[in-house]
């Protein structure tokens, strides 16, 4: 607003009685553009960008103080730029003064808030009104504060935690799996994760109830023991309330790999749960903790308690019992367990040439003696883990095209639960991680139709056609056509043949994922392989581990990349570029 007198930091802009018979301007002050309006007997400046996407708010309407912008009708209070539409933002004012028939602005006022605790509290709007736009630019302006990864996951952790009901869903399980990707994307891919993993939780959460968090039992001097058999048996007869009562007690007094072996007790005491994601989650929460912190660890694993104590089983399905009860089989595994693993003592197991393939077996019998043998003469827990993921991945592999395109969802499911028990077996070595090894492997068994045909594979030293930049980019040629599942196996089986930097190929798979609408899957199943790649025990592993996931990509891609476009309209305002230009009316 106008004064009398101006200070030797103010910058002259305008005439005033020019202003007045106008009514409004632009002027350049220190490289930005401010619009000057002449309103009500009184002078205001603003920045003349509307913060919402750039159009020029010299253009937009006056009336009773308040200024709306011409393009998407952002409206804001005059004096102090505060927005009625929380989708815009505030925009930047300056104070203005008159002296001698000149207008003047201060061209550097002092900020209300520092500019990263302002994109720390937009990024909070962007959640809590699922707007992508504004999380994008958030993380964008976050990352050249050198926030860009840390904030917004913690941000998003705390909002997913206490604003779904339901808790953890896909919208965490996306999160989770994006900081677990971060470390292999160029930096661009590095904010499109966030921007994805930021963007499910507040989709996720969008339109559901908060949830209400339930209290820890006073008593701390409960052993793990009781509080792990409370917790499974409050989960087996679907007690959520006082599961979840347990689970935050054992979080205040147990050790994490103690709290890693009740959820996964709790979470295999029943078959292949919600269809594999009650453990993918739980493996997800877990490894999400790794990154903002185990002082958040009651609230968040809190949160799985519904995923477990809730979720749907595979022996009330008839894909599990039907026409051979392979359910049966798991229970009847994990009573034998004790005197399996008793007989394994001392023992040192190395997998055996074909077990992978008998893990393929069309016999479920065959299938199960196979894992009784390996448990017996010593495999571990990690090793068995590990095994099945592998196997898992070989299934998605062979995929035959022929299938309907849904049962690319059967295969990934296996994927993502033999994975997930992978990365649990690595953090506790308790033998109900065995449990979960049975019901993946079985899962793999039921699998078996979608390989047949068994699609090719390309094999070690099949030749490379090109060099590993051609290759790199052949494969995001071959993610802008529908269809090309065979020629994405055959283009990394060749990068690996030219003895390509995997790193560089890894890079160029993020991109080719992030530019996309990529669904909740094929994250899944790109982050999978990617930590599967990273488990590897051989060169063949490795190739597979990357061959898989670029199939199922083929096969997925491309879509309409909506949200690339919202993530360039944020990258392009953060430049500062004129995104209106160009744009027809």
């Amino acid at each position: 607003m106008s004064s009398d007198s101006p200070n030797q930091e103010f910058t002259e802009v305008a005439n005033i009685d020019v202003l007045r018979d106008n009514g409004r301007t632009v002027a350049m002050v220190e490289g930005r553009p401010v619009a000057l309006f002449h309103h009500e007997g009184e002078v205001y400046a603003l920045d003349n960008r509307c913060p919402h996407m750039g159009f020029p708010l010299s253009k937009g309407s006056l009336k009773d103080g308040l200024l709306t912008c011409d393009w998407h009708h952002a409206r804001f209070e005059l004096a102090q730029g505060d927005t009625l539409d929380i989708w815009a933002d505030d925009v930047q004012t300056f104070p203005t003064r008159v002296q001698d028939g000149t207008v003047y602005v201060d061209p550097n006022p002092e900020p209300d808030v520092p500019p990263e605790t302002h994109w720390r509290n937009r990024l909070a709007d962007g959640l809590a009104e699922n707007l992508s736009l504004v999380a994008a630019k958030a993380v964008i302006h976050l990352d050249h504060y050198d926030e860009g990864f840390v904030t917004p996951l913690e941000t998003a952790v705390d909002f997913g935690t206490q604003y779904r009901a339901d808790g953890w869903g896909r919208g965490m399980t996306t999160l989770g799996a994006m900081a677990n990707l971060y470390g292999d994307l160029a930096h661009d891919e590095k904010l499109r994760a966030m921007i994805v993993g930021v963007t499910e939780v507040a989709d996720n959460c969008d339109g559901e109830p908060p949830r209400f968090e339930q209290y820890a039992l006073d008593n701390d001097d409960l052993s793990q023991s009781r509080l792990k058999s409370w917790f499974r048996d409050t989960c087996d007869v679907r007690d959520s309330t006082g599961a979840e009562r347990c689970l935050r007690t054992a979080a205040n007094t147990l050790a994490r790999e103690d709290l890693v072996e009740m959820l996964v007790a709790a979470g295999t005491d029943h078959i292949y749960m919600n269809n594999s994601h009650t453990v993918d989650f739980i493996n997800k929460a877990v490894e999400t903790l790794d990154y903002v912190g185990w002082d958040r660890r009651e609230a968040v694993l809190a949160t799985v308690v519904d995923a477990i104590a809730d979720a749907s089983r595979g022996e009330e399905t008839s894909t599990w019992t039907r026409p051979v009860d392979v359910a049966k089989m798991c229970f009847d595994a994990a009573e034998d367990l004790p005197e399996m693993v008793a007989a394994g003592a001392g023992k040192d197991w190395n997998r055996p040439d074909g077990f992978i393939e008998t893990l393929l077996s069309a016999d479920p019998h065959r299938l199960d003696e196979a894992l009784r043998d390996a448990v017996a003469s010593g495999a571990s827990t990690e090793q068995l883990a590990h095994a099945i993921a592998v196997t898992a991945l070989r299934r998605v592999a062979h995929f035959g095209t022929g299938n309907e395109f849904s049962d690319w969802n059967t295969v990934h499911h296996t994927v993502s639960f033999a994975n997930a028990v992978d990365n649990l077996a690595r953090r506790t070595n308790a033998p109900d991680v065995y449990k979960a090894c049975w019901q993946g492997a079985m899962s793999v068994y039921l699998d078996r139709f979608l390989n047949q045909p068994r699609a090719s594979v390309p094999e070690p030293g099949a030749g490379a056609d090109g060099d590993p930049a051609e290759l790199r980019e052949r494969l995001l040629a071959v993610f802008d056509e529908q269809g090309g599942v065979d020629e994405a196996a055959r283009v990394v089986g060749g990068h690996f043949d030219a003895g390509g930097d995997p790193a560089a190929l890894k890079r160029t798979m993020g991109e080719g994922l992030l530019r996309e609408d990529a669904g909740f899957h094929t994250l899944q199943n790109v982050e999978a392989g990617f930590r599967q790649f990273e488990l590897a025990e051989s060169e063949r592993e490795r190739r597979l581990a990357l061959i898989a996931p670029a199939r199922y990509m083929a096969a997925h891609f491309p879509t309409r990349r909506e949200d690339e476009q919202t993530v360039t309209i944020a990258e392009r305002l953060f430049e500062g570029e004129s995104i209106h230009k160009g744009v027809k009316n």
